[in-house]
């Protein structure tokens, strides 16, 4: 119960991204600026936190173990998969990016024959490789289907070109932030907590971002003083306090592909969030009800996802330890 509770309160935070996000988009910043800038500044705050734990050069010695996995599977999880959202928020509303981003849900469940799940035998634990839940991916079906809803109503107000903008690097980052995530969990195993690997992927990933943001100021010159604050409140709320409670929750559940993909399903809450901080924030009018049906099932398919997650994971796991003894 505590990583759902975790994964919950993080889809709360992550919700301040779209809504802000869609702020600056609307005030005519770069969607470049929204995305490394709130990297940039979490180095600082998350440096912050691991020098008062204490905990700061046990981090770079990890890194120093394998520094280029570091590089390449933090690029994935952090810049194939924030930058592909700034970029979509200039083709739809908050609300809507975080109904599609969803499916991550689905994308993060298709990974799981990548990874290896721990099982405990009578002859000790051992290495499984990870099978598609095939039950919990069908509860996820739900949420595409209101995905689906909801990215046709929005289609009906604007050109076949942005609409697919708008999914289609969703869709990326969809994949890229559960492969980056769950790579770098295998990387450093149990030797660091959530707020000193966030710090080494936010590091690890400063490359790509130093690259985006000379683009951007050749491009589309520099931020505004108020896309700059709003930058940082982003990366406090969604870069810092959001990423490490999801890091924190699927760190609990990293052995079991199934309850990771329950926790992983919490983050389905984001649209309802963002679809209230947009109506508080920017006074948008509720959505039509075509989109609220879409965004009810994403909802629901969300929490049918998590309880299927739960009973048949444990119902299979033993299933799979009987077996196992059997080998």
């Amino acid at each position: 119960m505590k990583p759902i509770i975790l994964g919950v309160c993080s889809a709360f935070f992550f919700a301040f991204t779209f809504v802000l996000n869609r702020m600056m988009e609307v005030e005519g910043g770069s969607w470049i600026w929204s995305a490394s800038l709130r990297f940039f500044f979490m180095v600082p705050l998350l440096l912050i936190i691991v020098i008062a734990r204490k905990k700061l050069s046990a981090t770079f010695a990890e890194m120093k173990k394998a520094p280029m996995q570091w590089v390449m599977w933090s690029t994935i999880g952090f810049g194939l998969f924030y930058a592909p959202l700034c970029y979509a928020s200039a083709y739809g509303p908050s609300w809507l990016i975080a109904g599609t981003w969803q499916i991550t849900i689905i994308s993060g469940s298709l990974l799981a024959p990548l990874f290896y799940e721990t099982i405990q035998t009578s002859k000790g634990p051992i290495q499984v490789k990870g099978k598609i839940p095939f039950k919990s991916l069908a509860m996820a079906l739900i949420i595409l289907l209101g995905v689906a809803i909801m990215q046709i109503e929005h289609a009906t107000t604007l050109s076949l070109v942005s609409v697919l903008l708008c999914t289609l690097p969703i869709l990326v980052a969809s994949f890229a932030y559960p492969l980056g995530n769950r790579k770098m969990m295998v990387v450093v195993s149990n030797r660091l907590d959530a707020y000193q690997r966030v710090l080494g992927m936010t590091i690890a990933s400063l490359p790509f971002w130093i690259i985006l943001a000379i683009y951007g100021l050749i491009t589309a010159g520099p931020p505004s003083t108020s896309q700059v604050i709003q930058s940082g409140w982003v990366a406090l709320f969604s870069g810092v306090i959001a990423t490490v409670l999801f890091f924190a929750a699927t760190n609990m559940v990293k052995g079991d592909m199934k309850k990771l993909g329950a926790v992983e399903a919490t983050q389905s809450l984001e649209v309802l969030f963002a679809l209230l901080g947009e109506m508080i924030l920017l006074g948008m009018p509720l959505p039509t009800y075509v989109s609220c049906i879409g965004i009810v099932l994403v909802i629901v398919g969300m929490a049918l996802n998590s309880y299927v997650s739960s009973r048949k994971g444990n119902k299979e796991t033993k299933e799979e330890m009987k077996q196992a003894t059997t080998l």
